[in-house]
């Protein structure tokens, strides 16, 4: 079955199943049961098999997943069995979060551009990096033909960032801007909006 033919929600939830794995594995796990996964992400452990059970047969009945074996399968699955180079837009306080986070390259990412259009960050170096000017953006995007970008600057410049990686390979976006953008068909966006998911949880609260 190909990938494109699978819902959204079932690969939305496969780098759960892999964060759970590493950690597993980490603790010198050989072998894990969808139920003990279950534990470890907080879904049944009959939708852990009938969400893997979608690319393949990994576990036997009796025996559960060799961690490893599948751990190699999902990252093939989501495509980080390589790195990928990322480019972040922005470099505030949250581009520079972002852009010393370590937990990136073990997880198939590594950031590789780093773009702002203040001049007084413009040149400066965050690690390995050095900040470009967002008037470089189009050309390093495409030279370095990146595919990833995370957009991290205020609301009312997200869409026009957007706009401008139109024109270039990137087909998957993060955006931490608080608001919707308008992309292109194929391209990807995911937003992170910390105060959202507090709106949401706060409904719960007394």
């Amino acid at each position: 079955m190909k990938s494109k033919e699978i819902p959204d929600i079932i690969i939305g939830r496969l780098p759960l199943y892999l964060r759970a794995l590493q950690r597993l594995e980490d603790r010198g796990a050989v072998v894990t049961s969808s139920q003990e996964l279950g534990e470890w992400v907080g879904i049944s452990a009959a939708q852990i098999r009938k969400d893997i059970s979608q690319f393949g047969e990994f576990g036997k009945q009796g025996t559960g997943y060799n961690i490893k074996f599948l751990s190699e399968k999902l990252r093939e699955i989501l495509k980080v069995d390589r790195i990928w180079d990322v480019a972040i837009i922005g470099m505030g306080d949250i581009g520079h979060g972002v852009a010393n986070y370590q937990g990136f390259l073990d997880r198939g990412f590594q950031v590789t551009l780093a773009f702002d259009n203040n001049p007084e960050k413009v040149g400066k170096k965050i690690g390995n990096l050095t900040i470009q000017d967002t008037s470089e953006m189009v050309a390093a995007i495409k030279a370095a033909d990146v595919k990833i970008a995370m957009i991290a600057v205020p609301a009312d410049y997200a869409q026009a960032v957007a706009d401008e990686l139109a024109k270039t390979d990137v087909h998957a976006i993060l955006n931490y801007a608080p608001i919707c953008i308008n992309v292109p068909e194929g391209v990807r966006v995911q937003y992170i909006d910390p105060a959202t998911h507090l709106q949401w949880m706060t409904y719960y609260l007394d």
